[in-house]
């Protein structure tokens, strides 16, 4: 199985996380590896068969310490504390503050952020789509994790649709612009396309940070369009899995 371990910039000991992939599971197609092999889709939701998605997070529950707090992820901004969780209610967000406690989000193209606070007292998991990193989903998390006595925060950016295939129009361009002028840099007009851009999500995820006052950024250099093998796509496939992105207290 092809794990992805953050890697943080710094000696993180309390901390421990992971992404998933596409390929080591049983899912079959369109949720396989894409390469004649099962597929690890972890998505309940995603319309594959309801006893390989329970196969492949069972494969992955080996490698954590607990269930993780799964949610229903409608592109919001709501954030939950992972220790409450219950089912999977609707947030795009968690956080806890409580070793053992597996905060989990998962993606096919939209960007997972995964924080910690440098001296282990709280971690999260966010689900930043670019409706919910315009609408202030990594604002929520951030305040959260502060208010429950969070410092020093890393952030690390997980697989998401590269800026050479995100492709998107002026309602995104403007849902960024209008907040802050300088996101304005993280979208590359199309030559032959009027009105269409090139978006680069990691770039105004770093920018929104930046603003929130996280400056401890890593990752941000996959692409999961360009990248079959390794990732499921919405955007090149429609129909496919979902990977997760996950983060306890030791």
């Amino acid at each position: 199985m092809e794990l992805i371990l953050p890697q943080w910039g710094t000696s993180l000991p309390h901390i421990g996380a992971l992404g998933t992939t596409r390929p080591c599971g049983i899912s079959a197609s369109p949720y396989d590896d894409g390469q004649g092999g099962g597929g690890l889709n972890l998505g309940i939701h995603v319309g594959d068969m309801p006893a390989h998605v329970e196969h492949n997070r069972a494969q992955i529950r080996r490698q954590l310490p607990a269930e993780p707090a799964w949610l229903t992820q409608v592109h919001g901004t709501t954030v939950v504390d992972a220790a409450q969780v219950s089912g999977a209610p609707e947030a795009d967000a968690s956080y806890t503050t409580q070793a053992g406690v597996v905060c989990a989000i998962m993606t096919a193209d939209c960007l997972p952020v995964l924080f910690a606070d440098t001296r282990g007292r709280v971690v999260a998991a966010a689900h930043a789509g670019w409706r919910g990193l315009a609408a202030g989903i990594l604002d929520n998390t951030v305040a959260q994790m502060r208010a429950a006595g969070a410092e020093t925060l890393h952030a690390w950016l997980g697989p998401a649709i590269g800026p050479q295939q995100f492709e998107v129009g002026t309602d995104v361009l403007q849902a960024f612009v209008s907040q802050d002028a300088a996101a304005e840099q993280a979208f590359k007009p199309i030559a032959d396309k009027p009105g269409k851009y090139l978006a680069d999500i990691y770039q105004l995820a770093r920018m929104r940070l930046a603003r929130l006052g996280v400056s401890k950024v890593t990752g941000g250099n996959a692409c999961t369009v360009s990248d079959a093998q390794r990732f499921y796509s919405y955007r090149r496939d429609g129909v496919t899995g979902r990977m997760a992105a996950l983060i306890w207290l030791r």
